[in-house]
């Protein structure tokens, strides 16, 4: 029999936890000047739908038994919904615009990041933290729009993109596309600290003082594991 001091326990309070919402979304555009991926808030997001792919099995057969078998690659892509985007996405959307006020569709679509902030709650405390999510070099198909007459129960029209990824490199892993941060993981007043740091960067910074303002960016995987590593 096992040992009851090691006897699994279910619904244990404070362990029944969920996921919910999204906010906080951030539109990274690379600026070759700065070579940086520079950000700009996404007003107006509704849901980001994750959607991984691949990994499927490929078997091997010998000797009449199975021999073993053979993943194929992972690929990383989803959706995006929103009511408006920043006027950074349209380039993003195969948009361009020769003259002011005037925009031409089927352009070449360029690459993009993204994060964006689910939020994470449990059975004591419904805001008990939030995941942050980082989405690198994506590039998104065209989107169908639905234009209907005003009525008398009006509904803003919703956008919407399919998207996918190209991974990037990672030291010591395998070539990823997606990132992601839970605040329930840093505890610590350092670890804590490390993670307001990278939200700093995340988001921008607007002046104080003599400080400057600065642009909101998006590190590079292998620069945030040297900016969470313990010193």
């Amino acid at each position: 029999m096992a040992d009851k001091a090691f006897a699994l326990e279910w619904d244990k309070q404070g362990q029944k936890q969920y996921e919910l919402g999204v906010s906080k979304g951030v539109l990274y555009k690379y600026d070759k000047t700065k070579q940086k991926w520079l950000g700009v808030a996404w007003n107006g997001l509704i849901s980001v739908t994750e959607s991984p792919d691949g990994a499927e099995e490929t078997e091997l057969w010998a000797d009449n038994i199975k021999y073993g078998s053979m993943r194929s690659a992972e690929k990383f892509g989803g959706s995006i919904e929103a009511y408006m985007y920043p006027d950074e996405f349209e380039g993003c959307d195969g948009l361009a615009s020769p003259v002011k006020g005037m925009t031409i569709g089927q352009q070449k679509r360029e690459i993009f990041c993204l994060s964006y902030r689910t939020e994470i709650g449990n059975d004591q405390d419904p805001e008990a933290g939030y995941r942050l999510h980082l989405v690198y070099n994506a590039t998104c198909s065209p989107s169908e729009k639905s234009y209907e007459t005003i009525n008398d129960s009006p509904d803003a029209i919703t956008f919407s993109w399919d998207f996918d990824t190209t991974p990037i490199n990672v030291k010591g892993y395998k070539p990823t596309a997606h990132i992601t941060f839970d605040s329930t993981d840093f505890a610590t007043a350092a670890e804590k600290a490390k993670l307001e740091a990278l939200e700093e960067i995340l988001y921008g910074k607007a002046a104080s003082g003599d400080e400057p303002a600065t642009a909101a960016e998006l590190p590079l995987p292998d620069d945030l594991i040297d900016m969470m590593k313990d010193e």
